[in-house]
């Protein structure tokens, strides 16, 4: 007869014998695993390598390719806007190298640079939407008249446009120097747009907008920008508005409404060396009365104008 004792130890010796056997058998599956854990590890780090070389490579393309476009862009535009004159509008997130390098170009095209009239942080803000229409209401010189559009982008518009721009039917300026001035400092007490010193009316006009813009009036604070930009194409012989290389922001606002881009251009990649060559030539194909969107976006026509460089 077998005792209890007997088969207690039985049922322990068993027990015992299936820990042991889990064990080991989990023993052998972690080494496996562990040994294919470590091959695809070596696999994605040699995977990462090859991308950052790729990656590298691409930058030092890219980098070459900006270097070679800015050495060779003074002799794509040279004589473009030769006896034209170009007034340079910028709102407050473009930076001052931006500015320059455009600034720069248009000067390698032959334009006369007549001056910069810099928007202020509050000139978009919807929450100081109201104040620009009483200060640009304010300010109109005598003479001008503001466009019947409520908007503050268009009214703005109809205010610095006229007073940067020379009337595009006599070629003469549409304000006195000192109406014009004291425009503009009424403009710079409310913190709206403020004109470099000496500014004269030009034929033409850029209009530099950064982006994208983000925040909840981000949309309105775009839609601003590009009735702005679009006035003062009116109020001249031709404008170019330029922004983000992605195409949204003031720049994807105009080019969203036919209305606006059947008269006005734009470029969406002004930070660039091929950018600013379109904005050049761009600004050729304005002054000859005729539209284009220009850049690297979906919404582009193209890199620049079609038999133009």
């Amino acid at each position: 007869m077998i005792s209890m004792r007997y088969h207690i130890v039985s049922v322990a010796a068993v027990f015992l014998a299936l820990a042991v056997g889990v064990v080991l058998g989990s023993t052998s599956i972690s080494d496996r695993l562990l040994a294919g854990v470590g091959a695809e590890r070596e696999s994605l780090q040699g995977q990462v390598e090859q991308l950052d070389a790729e990656r590298n490579a691409l930058k030092a393309q890219v980098a070459g390719a900006e270097q070679f476009e800015s050495a060779v862009a003074p002799m794509a535009v040279q004589g473009q806007l030769a006896q034209r004159s170009v007034v340079l509008i910028s709102s407050a997130e473009v930076s001052d190298q931006r500015r320059a390098a455009v600034s720069e170009l248009l000067r390698d095209a032959g334009a006369d640079v007549t001056g910069e009239v810099r928007l202020g942080e509050g000139f978009a803000d919807p929450d100081r939407a109201d104040q620009l229409r009483r200060v640009v209401t304010e300010l109109l010189p005598a003479g001008l008249q503001l466009p019947t559009a409520a908007d503050p982008g268009t009214l703005a518009g109809g205010l610095i446009g006229p007073l940067s721009l020379l009337d595009p039917q006599t070629g003469q300026p549409q304000t006195g120097d000192q109406e014009r001035a004291a425009a503009f400092s009424g403009l710079a007490d409310g913190g709206f747009a403020t004109a470099s010193p000496g500014l004269r009316p030009a034929q033409l006009a850029v209009v530099l907008t950064g982006g994208p813009f983000e925040g909840d009036h981000a949309g309105d604070e775009a839609a601003v920008l590009a009735r702005f930009a679009t006035q003062v194409d009116l109020a001249g012989q031709g404008a170019v508005l330029t922004g983000s290389a992605d195409g949204t922001g003031a720049v994807g606002v105009a080019r969203a409404d036919p209305a606006i881009a059947s008269n006005l251009s734009t470029v969406d990649n002004a930070g660039s060396s091929s950018g600013r060559v379109a904005i050049v030539l761009a600004l050729r194909e304005q002054a000859d009365r005729q539209a284009g969107h220009y850049g690297v976006a979906s919404s582009a026509q193209g890199s620049v104008p079609s038999g133009r460089g």
